[in-house]
């Protein structure tokens, strides 16, 4: 919404109401008409697919012509030091551990609107691609272990549980385009759901020491994130700092960092422009075109910042930069895989290759799908997928194609 655009659209509403004799909702039309939460982020997205796509294939041409290059690359020495303190990681950490935090915070802003604006709010249909997202899990799980019986190669389930979350929701982007948003809507809950879960796992079964001073500090920076936004606090540079104290102790208790930009995402309200604000919006404005001046214009900016919810204002910020960049570099980091004979005999005549493939092809879509049809059926109907049971199978099987990457 442009500056100039809001004492025209507060004149209509007071139009409207004359006309019509019915009362103002105290919303804007944008927030009666808003029916698709997704339309930006979806946009985005599809757009970026390609991107993904190019960054993926760039990896496997690199590593192929010339993997002794490729590995230095990424294993370059990339530190951040003040004074003694630092942290000191390989440059594809730094993308994965890094950059990709900003990719789950995306993710979490849109999983956080879906549930202040859109299809989630219902709470009863949160219950359904939670589930589904556990079934997406445990199915994989129980396919790995009856493959790899033995205690040397049993050790490897948690490759099989979790899904690349930046390689599926891109796969979504370029086969699903025609799914209506509500189905987008499920997915992306999944994939919150799997991401969550799966970092709480490897937590708990794959991390071999935990620093407790450390994890005490980032749960303690979550706290006061919390308390801040129950609190009405909405500087972003007060969360940036927190974000980072709570990344950074994150990394040094042993867990896998990216988990702070999920929280932070879900801590990140939405809401639709009040009336009130903006109609303080369009005074600050007012003043502004009687008398432009720099610290009018500052109060104007301020006055329209605040009439959009944080959600709003950093989704619009932060996702072109994780579709565009963030994402087809995380690709380029990561799908670099030698492609030769030797290589394709010895990696799919191993149990724990082979068990990580079914777990994928078979696994996953049918533990979504299964958890879905289990739940309506538990239900009696009452709670029910968005669409039609073909939809639901052929985007259960957009997750298999995220095991481009390896684990």
């Amino acid at each position: 919404m442009s500056a100039g655009d809001i004492p025209i659209e507060v004149q209509a509403q007071d139009e409207a109401s004359e006309t019509t004799g019915r009362p103002l909702s105290g919303k804007t039309a944008w927030a009666r008409n808003l029916e698709t939460p997704l339309r930006d982020f979806l946009q985005t997205q599809s757009g970026s697919a390609a991107v993904l796509l190019a960054g993926t294939i760039a990896a496997l041409v690199w590593v192929n012509v010339d993997a002794s290059s490729y590995e230095r690359v990424w294993n370059t020495i990339l530190s951040i030091r003040i004074s003694d303190t630092g942290i000191t990681m390989g440059l594809r950490e730094w993308v994965n551990s890094g950059l990709m935090t900003i990719f789950f915070f995306v993710v979490g802003l849109e999983a956080r609107r879906e549930f202040d604006l859109g299809e989630l709010r219902d709470r009863r249909r949160l219950t359904l691609p939670v589930l589904a997202g556990l079934g997406g899990m445990i199915v994989p799980v129980a396919i790995f272990l009856a493959i790899n019986g033995s205690d040397a190669s049993r050790g490897g389930w948690g490759a099989a549980m979790s899904t690349d979350t930046a390689f599926a929701l891109g796969m979504l982007a370029i086969v699903g385009r025609r799914f209506p948003d509500s189905l987008r809507a499920f997915i992306l809950t999944v994939a919150v759901v799997d991401d969550f879960v799966a970092l709480i796992v490897i937590a708990v079964a794959f991390t071999t020491s935990i620093d407790a001073v450390a994890l005490a500090v980032a749960v303690g920076a979550f706290a006061v994130m919390l308390l801040g936004r129950l609190g009405r606090v909405h500087n972003g540079l007060v969360y940036a700092l927190l974000g980072v104290t709570a990344w950074v102790a994150m990394q040094r208790s042993g867990i896998d960092p990216v988990v702070v930009g999920l929280v932070m995402g879900l801590l990140t309200i939405a809401y639709p422009a009040s009336r009130s604000d903006l109609e303080e919006a369009t005074d600050l404005f007012r003043v502004f075109r009687e008398q432009p001046t720099p610290e009018l214009a500052q109060s104007a900016r301020a006055g329209l910042r605040s009439a959009i919810s944080p959600n709003e204002r950093y989704q619009q910020l932060f996702h072109p930069i994780s579709a565009y960049v963030i994402v087809p570099l995380f690709a380029l980091a990561n799908a670099g895989i030698v492609i030769n004979g030797s290589f394709l005999s010895h990696a799919y005549r191993t149990p724990i290759t082979l068990g990580i493939i079914i777990a994928y092809l078979v696994g996953k879509p049918i533990g979504i799908t299964g958890a879905t049809a289990l739940v309506t059926r538990l239900s009696g109907g009452r709670i029910r997928p968005p669409v039609g049971w073909g939809s639901v199978i052929v985007s259960a099987y957009s997750w298999p194609a995220a095991m481009v990457r390896p684990s």
